[in-house]
């Protein structure tokens, strides 16, 4: 495995962080008290919010899985993608190729120094240490590990619901999706807030005002907003749906609950 160094940064253990919560969601050990106290008050609101956090990791090896055995996508930019632990994107794409690429990115020096040692015997996967919220630093760090003239998977699970302003989030994805070759792939899920007068509604309203008294701004958008970050893009059947939606493994056991309508999930083709 090979790094994109940078300046070492300041860790600030006080503040929670969004890869940190999101370790915890998944019941890893990679957090710490700050971020341990942002789950709690997200379960009290939303009890099945760890469930949900597996039911959008499941979403994930399921597209992965079809991009790397059905499409030959053989290298993938996974951006914000947190702890790269167990069933994450290199593990799946790898299982079925195991010459395939993956750079995550991101710009927690946690993630970092422990992404460095899970994955120090992996060549094929890398970390690149920028900001995924800045496509042009990253474009220019992620060049040295994966092909951009060549088609690749992009992966933006839970990454531009944390910018405020919707024209700048949809400035982002475009960034990334204008430099990626004809043939590539967008996988992006998002937080949704169906806005319909529902209890998932409800839900979705308050988790985005415990999230944003956290410090970790979070936007529950409608379908209509982020249906039109697929715009000029070929939406693979399908379609945008909740993430248990999208060609589910078998029949589901598990009963659904209103978390289970706050996020929507697609995977298009890149013309």
């Amino acid at each position: 495995m090979v790094t994109s160094e940078r300046p070492s940064a300041r860790v600030d253990f006080e503040r929670p962080s969004f890869a940190r919560v999101s370790d915890a969601l998944m019941g890893g050990q990679n957090h710490y008290e700050p971020d341990r106290a942002v789950l709690r008050q997200l379960v009290a609101i939303a009890p099945e919010a760890p469930a949900m956090a597996r039911e959008v990791r499941q979403w994930l090896i399921r597209a992965v899985r079809y991009l790397t055995e059905r499409l030959d996508v053989d290298q993938f930019l996974d951006l914000g993608s947190g702890f790269p632990t167990v069933e994450n994107t290199h593990q799946v794409a790898q299982k079925y190729n195991p010459e395939a690429h993956v750079v995550y990115v991101g710009d927690d020096p946690v993630v970092e120094a422990h992404g460095r040692a899970l994955l120090v015997d992996n060549d094929f996967t890398h970390i690149c240490g920028t900001d995924p919220l800045n496509p042009g630093e990253t474009l220019t760090g992620v060049a040295q590990f994966i092909d951009l003239g060549r088609p690749a998977g992009l992966v933006l699970c839970g990454v531009v619901d944390h910018i405020a302003d919707l024209e700048q989030a949809q400035q982002v994805v475009k960034s990334y999706v204008g430099a990626l070759a004809p043939g590539s792939y967008l996988l992006l899920l998002h937080q949704h807030n169906p806005e319909d007068g529902s209890e998932a509604a409800a839900v979705a309203a308050s988790l985005q005002d415990r999230f944003g008294r956290t410090g970790l701004d979070t936007r529950y958008r409608t379908r209509a907003e982020i249906t039109a970050f697929f715009d000029g893009l070929d939406l693979l059947e399908p379609g945008l749906t909740p993430p248990h939606q999208w060609w589910p493994d078998g029949p589901r056991l598990a009963p659904l609950t209103p978390v289970n309508w706050t996020a929507l999930g697609g995977v298009a083709l890149i013309p």
